[in-house]
């Protein structure tokens, strides 16, 4: 698993399409989340982590960093290119960076 990713190295890996994976449950994550983000809760990541690409670095993120470390850990161990963000949600919200909020991954 690579270090720790900041909210800016997400920053600028969005700009260039990455793949963002958010872990928390769905009210959490309705309740606001980093654009394009896409939901796959904690539990239900060993059954729908093929839904991920392999072939792209994934960024795991959460709402503080406690659930997206384990993630990106398992996805990484079992063949994935798996970055946990630092600070999560919470810290991207910190930076000033955009939320979205709804059940959609939306864009921004």
């Amino acid at each position: 698993m690579a270090a720790e990713a900041g909210v800016r190295v997400l920053a600028a890996a969005r700009a260039g399409g990455a793949v963002v994976v958010g872990v928390r449950e769905p009210g959490e994550y309705e309740a606001g989340h980093v654009p394009g983000a896409r939901l796959i809760p904690l539990g239900e990541l060993p059954v729908r982590a093929g839904e991920l690409p392999r072939s792209r670095r994934v960024h795991v993120i959460c709402a503080s960093g406690s659930r997206s470390a384990p993630a990106a850990g398992w996805l990484a161990r079992a063949g994935w290119d798996a970055v946990p963000v630092a600070g999560g949600t919470s810290a991207w919200q910190r930076a000033g960076y955009p939320v979205v909020t709804g059940a959609r991954a939306g864009v921004a």
